[in-house]
């Protein structure tokens, strides 16, 4: 893979985070289970194991409600391919009163991007 594939795929999952936290690409139970590999987990900030039900349970909680304000920055981005259409997308991501280092890890399938993994875990 050439570093300017690379930089595309970088330019295209990074547009995507912070994931669950945009609205744009679909607030539905159908929207959430396309987004998310059969075998989605997450580790949360807490360091507590989720599965993917759990994580669609607790999103469609949140956007039943109104928008919470975002826009918080993400920046130091870096993309690391781990096997043929597997990607560990990596960042720093600032909210109110905390910075967090994010992972996600990105599959390429016939339907479009798919999250298979996912971690927060706060820097201070």
């Amino acid at each position: 893979m050439s570093d300017l594939q690379l930089d595309d795929i970088l330019k295209e999952l990074s547009a995507r985070e912070p994931i669950f936290d945009s609205r744009e690409f679909g607030t539905s139970r159908a929207d959430l289970e396309r987004m998310t590999d059969e075998a989605f987990w997450e580790i949360g900030a807490s360091g507590k194991i989720y599965q993917r039900s759990y994580v669609i349970e607790t999103l469609l909680k949140r956007y039943d409600k109104a928008p919470e304000p975002h826009g918080w920055p993400c920046r130091d981005f870096t993309i690391t391919p781990l096997a043929d259409k597997l990607f560990l997308l990596s960042y720093t991501l600032e909210e109110p009163g905390r910075i967090t280092r994010r992972s996600t890890i990105w599959r390429r399938t016939d339907e479009g991007w798919k999250i298979v993994f996912h971690q927060g875990t706060p820097l201070s």
